[in-house]
């Protein structure tokens, strides 16, 4: 029986390739590798007899913008709604962070700054030098890791669904208050019950989807499984290691109102604690999956934010 998730793989890909970006796959170091969505431009056009293996042929010519996904699905299917409103004035990479997508590695290290470490690797080996980071949930916490890591590559990021850290006790908060008893009960489902228990917590709206769509996602978007728990343990770490970084760059954060997982209230307490260079920004009917629920005024609050650092890019 054909998996109409994967069955709509062609169709994402094409638009993906409609909107101007393609896919790229990196090398970091032996036994690690990245698969990127790239800016068409800077790749070799595929050939009949060598399309599977295209030539990086320039360095990005725009602002660098780089889309960096949650734990519950790859990086296109995250911003599917985001890229084809942002590549006529950015150069937009996508990356599938390690055990998700293509992404993999041989290596042991599970931490959100292994995953930055590998996505700055990458990207550098792309021409990229700077860039505003954009990430939700998991993503965030990479791009908080790359910010403090890379300082200088990191012109600014906007932050959705997402803390600096997992410590355990906002761990153990938001599981209790979710009805959850661990963090892979949540993000790592099982079963139907278990997807549909995820999406009622994530979305504003009811979403409803036959059970067969949701067997079908479960089977295509929930690989890995091993791995990504073992991602889930590297997130949280001990309060008392918990150390808020001084970061020079500006930070916007864009939030649904209605977020159950990640409450407006620790998005405005991060705020205080990161200080004067932070803009939070609340999107109304919208819960962790603002981007996906409301995609229309979260591209707009984006592209508000992006023009104000790259005020060139609009004329």
């Amino acid at each position: 029986m054909v998996n109409l998730v994967a069955a709509q793989r062609p169709l994402l890909h094409g638009l993906m390739k409609l909107a101007g970006i393609r896919p790229y796959t990196v090398e970091i170091e032996p036994g690690t590798v990245m698969t990127f969505w790239v800016p068409s431009e800077i790749i070799s056009k595929p050939k009949k007899h060598d399309e599977l293996n295209p030539k990086l042929v320039s360095k990005p010519s725009k602002p660098v913008i780089v889309l960096v996904h949650g734990f519950s699905s790859e990086g296109i299917v995250t911003w599917q709604f985001q890229v084809g409103a942002l590549t006529k004035k950015y150069a937009v990479y996508v990356p599938d962070l390690l055990f998700f997508g293509g992404s993999i590695t041989d290596k042991q290290d599970r931490s959100p700054a292994f995953q930055a470490e590998c996505l700055v690797a990458g990207l550098r080996k792309l021409g990229v030098e700077k860039c505003i980071v954009v990430g939700f949930s998991y993503g965030g916490m990479v791009a908080f890791k790359i910010a403090e890591l890379y300082p200088e590559f990191v012109e600014a990021m906007v932050i959705s669904g997402s803390i600096l850290a997992m410590t355990d006790s906002i761990s153990e908060t938001s599981l209790k208050e979710l009805g959850f008893s661990s963090s892979s009960e949540l993000l790592l489902p099982t079963s139907v019950k278990g997807l549909k228990a995820l999406l009622s917590v994530a979305a504003y709206k009811k979403l409803w989807f036959p059970d067969r769509l949701h067997k079908d996602f479960l089977e295509v978007m929930f690989t890995n499984r091993e791995e990504r728990g073992e991602l889930l343990e590297g997130l949280v770490i001990s309060n008392k290691d918990i150390t808020i970084p001084q970061f020079q760059q500006r930070i916007h954060l864009l939030w649904g109102e209605n977020d159950q997982i990640f409450k407006m209230n620790l998005a405005q307490n991060m705020k205080e604690q990161l200080g004067d260079k932070v803009t939070f920004e609340a999107i109304t009917k919208a819960g962790h999956l603002v981007h996906l629920e409301r995609p229309c005024l979260y591209n707009q609050c984006l592209k508000q934010f992006l023009s104000s650092i790259y005020p060139d890019a609009n004329n």
